[in-house]
């Protein structure tokens, strides 16, 4: 009688933690984005030309029209301008990112990918890193061109730096409100609709491109708590683009401008983040 022992079987792999897990998913899912997007030149070309043709524009047809500081020359509106381009071309990259969740939710894609062992919210996350990097070639871009036409820093390299961040922070912030539209509605035209028909009271109820002290009181208030305005100044303070003479409002947002961009595209990211992934969880194609 022989007795013959079962090989000792291998042991399972340990899973990994579930932070560890998400980020991993995260970054396939913002690759196969950015794959994706270098396969469609177009998408990034035409993403540059708006926030470019807006530099142009704005530069020399209201360039010496619009008084800042007590000043109409050109050049300092030129400077007094570029914060609220480059704010307005990174919160309109929302339209864009609705639009591509809801073509991959159109495609069915999305159904695919839930039916995945993968981190919950990792398609999104994924899919607003991707669109981070996209935004962060057109602002190189764009500042490139605004050097062109005249703008200038005046501050020192670290703070020119910490304002382009605040600028894709705010960025970052918005596309998790493209990411809930997008999930929220049935075709991408529908996306890109919804995803800018907000942002044009947003953008020009704001400091961005004229001050705000010349505002009816109603609209004033608004545009001095507005989260926009509030990354718009920020820049302008850390890019040394506040004209001399320009009048810093009252309100607390503009008094304390680099705090308040900063509570204000966390809150944004909390609260858009938690409400675009329980919506991923029940959305259909």
């Amino acid at each position: 009688m022989t007795i013959t022992s079962r090989p000792a079987e291998p042991a399972a792999p340990r899973p990994r933690g579930g932070a560890v897990r998400s980020v991993r998913d995260s970054l396939v899912i913002a690759k196969r984005n950015l794959i994706r997007m270098s396969r469609i030149p177009e998408m990034i070309i035409f993403g540059v030309i708006q926030p470019v043709m807006f530099v142009v524009l704005f530069s020399y047809v209201f360039g010496g029209s619009i008084a800042v500081g007590g000043s109409t020359s050109p050049a300092a509106y030129r400077e007094f301008l570029m914060a609220g381009i480059f704010a307005q071309t990174v919160t309109f990259a929302t339209a864009g990112a609705g639009a591509g969740i809801a073509d991959d939710m159109h495609k069915g894609l999305i159904d695919r990918f839930r039916s995945l062992p993968m981190a919950r919210g990792a398609v999104l996350t994924g899919r607003t890193l991707a669109d981070l990097v996209q935004t962060s070639l057109t602002l190189v871009v764009l500042a490139v061109v605004a050097l062109l036409v005249g703008w200038r820093t005046h501050t020192s390299f670290g703070e020119v730096i910490s304002g382009f961040a605040l600028l894709l922070l705010l960025g970052y912030a918005f596309s998790w409100i493209g990411a809930l539209i997008g999930l929220s509605v049935r075709t991408p035209e529908a996306a890109t609709s919804g995803g800018l028909i907000w942002l044009f009271p947003l953008t020009f109820i704001s400091n961005a491109f004229v001050p705000s002290d010349n505002m009816p009181p109603f609209l004033r208030h608004i545009a001095e708590w507005n989260p926009f305005s509030a990354t718009v100044q920020a820049s302008r303070e850390l890019f040394g683009n506040l004209p001399e003479g320009y009048p810093v409002p009252d309100a607390w947002p503009m008094q304390h401008p680099v705090i308040a961009s900063i509570l204000w595209s966390v809150l944004i990211v909390v609260v858009f983040r938690t409400l675009a992934v329980r919506k991923y969880r029940s959305a259909t194609a």
